[in-house]
């Protein structure tokens, strides 16, 4: 049963080079190591069409929507809006910057401040929240799948669900999201690379924005125009609401703290580092912006419309849709189209493709469908979102920028050496933990307190709460400081320097790809051998005027040939 056992798990191994140990296979498998430059392809109008792509999406509608229903007006909002992604713009390129030098991925950054067996958690956190998101997206591109087959099929509405109350959601939620979005429209996009994205992500900055401005002009032109809308005031007033908008503002930085975490995955994509700077400082809180006041619009186009403002874009969607003429059904069938929108845990066994499916089939399994149950579940999920990552994104710009100062040591980052920089002890960096603890720790009274409304808290807890998007990744970033001032680790510098140290030894990523080159020249070798003795043997070989006996002293010749040139190779293994 043991020996099945592994002969099943070494099956399942990903691509690496054999006769590794079981440590190095943790820390230097093809996914991990440094992006070679073939594979940087991404140039400023990449970065540009990335984040274009990725700010017109409904979840922006949604956040930007939710603050119309919590009791602000629209400028107060967009105030907000405008305030929360600006802030975001500076975390997400100080955390790029050095990858975009280097070409490291996230996994491989963690390690320069948790250590090279330290990163299990700050990497299972962001797995498990990327599954969460990768859930709730399919839920609303599904969500989008159901307008559309309504705009077409009508009658598709009259189907009976069978599904009770307390599931929240419907049967023909779950008919159509599975097959039509899962399947069909997300799951073939984890076979396209990285590097190869940029094509499809032009495609979707061109559609995504003319389905916006298009549901924008109609609810404009249905509220009767903008006076109305405009006009609207808010329902907050004095300290209220300004913790309102501070809140508001964490909702912001909660959507995008996952991609200042992972931007190392993108940022190591860059032709040059310069690429990855400004495109993504003026463009991310530009779009996010531009598509936040859209959603902000259409919720109160939908108050002025409906009595109430409805916060969930799908929804207008739907109710439009109710008595709607043959011309109406096209324009949202059109909307509805253009809204679709673990690998280093274990990397011995999970690949960037593995890990894809399991997070496809854990997103779907935490039903997702509930983040949106109310406006209120969508903004507790942003808080805790940022509250965990904004505590590991805070030692992670301190070690760079203020600790070693740019300098890095690419080599130790794929090695356990004891003299290793990133060693720190067993492989582990205690005051990358203990500073993402003092973050953590900050904001858990007022997390607890969210969670449960009956624990009575003081004032002064809940508004460092409101305030986790500063008090998260500075409290972290500042103790990692303090904690590296009080206990030195290896390459902290006084002078900015962006430099590997190891430059002068050979990289680690050309060594095993050398390695495995060397490997594959010696069993073609041996194959070659294998293959020529045999057709000697047998007194025969191909030629280009097709196959010839071989007479004995050619044969003699050709074998004396092939050993010569065998012997002055690197000695092949035993076949």
């Amino acid at each position: 049963m043991r020996s099945r056992l592994k002969e099943v798990l070494k099956k399942c191994e990903s691509d690496h080079v054999p006769n590794l140990s079981h440590k190095e296979l943790f820390l230097a498998t093809t996914d991990i190591l440094p992006v070679a430059d073939d594979k940087k392809t991404w140039g400023s109008w990449t970065f540009v069409g990335f984040w274009v792509a990725d700010c017109f999406n409904l979840n922006t509608f949604l956040i930007a929507s939710s603050m119309i229903t919590a009791g602000l007006n629209w400028w107060q909002s967009l105030l907000c809006v405008i305030v929360g992604y600006t802030m975001v713009g500076p975390f997400i390129v100080l955390n790029a910057r050095p990858r975009a030098v280097h070409g490291l991925v996230f996994p491989s950054v963690c390690r320069t401040t948790f250590g090279v067996f330290g990163t299990f958690w700050p990497i299972f956190t962001r797995a498990s929240i990327a599954c969460v998101w990768w859930g709730s997206h399919c839920w609303l591109g599904g969500q989008c799948v159901h307008v559309l087959i309504r705009a077409i099929w009508p009658s598709f509405a009259n189907i009976r669900n069978t599904l009770p109350a307390s599931t929240g959601t419907t049967s023909t939620n779950r008919l159509h999201n599975f097959p039509c979005n899962l399947l069909a429209l997300s799951l073939p996009t984890i076979w396209v690379p990285i590097h190869k994205l940029r094509w499809l992500l032009f495609a979707k900055a061109i559609v995504g924005p003319m389905a916006g401005l298009t549901l924008l002009g109609w609810s404009v032109q249905r509220a009767g125009g903008a006076g109305p809308i405009f006009s609207q005031p808010a329902t907050l007033h004095g300290s209220k609401l300004a913790w309102q908008m501070v809140t508001s503002i964490g909702d912001c930085f909660g959507n995008l703290v996952t991609l200042i975490v992972n931007a190392p995955d993108f940022a190591s994509r860059a032709k040059t580092p310069s690429a990855s700077v400004w495109s993504q400082l003026i463009t991310m809180p530009l779009g996010f912006s531009i598509t936040s006041f859209l959603g902000i619009v259409i919720c109160s186009a939908s108050a002025v419309q409906y009595g109430q403002p409805i916060w969930n874009v799908v929804k207008i969607m739907e109710t439009m849709l109710n008595g709607a003429d043959s011309k109406t059904r096209a324009g949202l069938a059109f909307i509805a189209m253009a809204g679709w929108d673990f690998k280093a845990l274990f990397p011995r066994y999970i690949t960037i493709r593995r890990g894809g499916y399991i997070a496809a089939i854990v997103g779907i399994c935490i039903n997702p469908w509930l983040l949106y149950k109310s406006p209120q579940t969508l903004t507790k999920f942003l808080a805790a979102n940022g509250i965990f990552l904004a505590c590991i994104a805070g030692p992670m710009i301190s070690d760079y920028w203020f600790v070693r100062r740019g300098h890095m040591r690419i080599n130790d980052l794929y090695v356990a050496d004891k003299k290793g920089w990133y060693w720190y002890t067993r492989g582990i960096n205690r005051r990358g933990y203990l500073a993402m603890s003092c973050g953590f720790a900050i904001n858990l009274p007022g997390f607890i307190g969210t969670l449960q409304p009956s624990i009575k808290l003081s004032s002064g807890a809940m508004r460092i709460y409101y305030m986790m998007w500063l008090t998260g990744p500075g409290v972290s970033g500042l103790a990692y400081y303090l904690f590296c001032l009080i206990s030195p680790p290896q390459g902290m510098n006084r002078h900015f320097e962006e430099i590997d140290e190891s430059s002068g030894e050979p990289r680690i990523d050309h060594r095993i790809t050398n390695m495995a080159q060397t490997q594959n020249n010696q069993e073609t070798t041996v194959l070659n051998v294998i293959d020529t003795n045999s057709e000697i043997e047998g007194g025969r070989t191909d030629g280009d005027d097709g196959d010839r006996e071989v007479s004995p002293n050619e044969g003699s010749a050709l074998r004396q040939r092939v050993n010569t040139d065998t012997n002055t190779n690197t000695p092949a293994p035993q076949v």
